[in-house]
Protein backbone atom coordinates (compact mmCIF):
# COMPACT_ATOMS: atom_id res chain seq x y z
CA UNK A 1 0.00 0.00 0.00
CA UNK A 2 1.01 3.41 -0.75
CA UNK A 3 0.37 6.76 1.38
CA UNK A 4 0.11 10.04 -0.40
CA UNK A 5 -0.79 13.55 1.42
CA UNK A 6 -3.23 15.93 0.01
CA UNK A 7 -1.37 19.01 -0.39
CA UNK A 8 -3.25 22.51 0.88
CA UNK A 9 -4.14 22.61 -2.99
CA UNK A 10 -6.05 19.95 -2.79
CA UNK A 11 -3.02 18.03 -5.20
CA UNK A 12 -2.08 14.72 -4.77
CA UNK A 13 1.14 12.68 -5.10
CA UNK A 14 1.41 9.18 -7.49
CA UNK A 15 3.82 7.12 -5.89
CA UNK A 16 6.19 6.11 -8.41
CA UNK A 17 5.93 2.43 -7.88
CA UNK A 18 2.28 2.85 -9.13
CA UNK A 19 3.38 5.04 -11.77
CA UNK A 20 5.84 2.38 -13.18
CA UNK A 21 2.98 -0.30 -12.88
CA UNK A 22 0.56 1.57 -14.70
CA UNK A 23 3.13 3.20 -17.34
CA UNK A 24 1.51 6.76 -16.25
CA UNK A 25 3.30 9.61 -18.09
CA UNK A 26 3.98 13.26 -17.50
CA UNK A 27 0.93 14.74 -18.90
CA UNK A 28 -1.40 12.07 -19.39
CA UNK A 29 -4.53 12.74 -18.55
CA UNK A 30 -6.10 10.26 -15.68
CA UNK A 31 -10.00 10.45 -14.53
CA UNK A 32 -11.00 10.40 -10.97
CA UNK A 33 -14.14 8.28 -10.18
CA UNK A 34 -15.98 8.32 -7.02
CA UNK A 35 -17.11 4.75 -6.43
CA UNK A 36 -18.38 3.34 -3.00
CA UNK A 37 -17.05 6.28 -0.66
CA UNK A 38 -13.30 5.84 -2.19
CA UNK A 39 -11.58 7.89 -5.19
CA UNK A 40 -10.40 5.79 -7.91
CA UNK A 41 -7.63 7.04 -10.40
CA UNK A 42 -7.79 5.43 -13.89
CA UNK A 43 -5.82 6.21 -16.41
CA UNK A 44 -7.23 7.90 -19.73
CA UNK A 45 -5.74 5.93 -23.04
CA UNK A 46 -5.62 6.76 -26.43
CA UNK A 47 -8.33 4.85 -28.63
CA UNK A 48 -5.31 3.02 -30.51
CA UNK A 49 -3.98 1.33 -27.69
CA UNK A 50 -7.62 -0.94 -27.62
CA UNK A 51 -6.87 -2.46 -31.11
CA UNK A 52 -6.85 -6.09 -31.16
CA UNK A 53 -8.01 -5.98 -27.04
CA UNK A 54 -10.84 -8.57 -28.52
CA UNK A 55 -9.04 -10.85 -30.32
CA UNK A 56 -10.16 -14.41 -30.16
CA UNK A 57 -13.30 -13.51 -28.74
CA UNK A 58 -16.13 -15.94 -30.19
CA UNK A 59 -18.62 -13.75 -32.19
CA UNK A 60 -21.51 -16.36 -32.14
CA UNK A 61 -23.98 -15.33 -29.73
CA UNK A 62 -27.65 -15.42 -29.60
CA UNK A 63 -29.85 -12.30 -28.81
CA UNK A 64 -32.27 -12.02 -26.73
CA UNK A 65 -34.77 -9.68 -28.81
CA UNK A 66 -35.59 -10.25 -32.30
CA UNK A 67 -36.61 -5.76 -32.17
CA UNK A 68 -32.88 -5.07 -31.61
CA UNK A 69 -30.67 -4.39 -34.39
Amino acid sequence: MSLSKVSSKYQIVIPSKIRKSLNIKVGEEVQLIEYMGRIEIVPVRPINEMFGFLKGMNPDFVREDEDRV
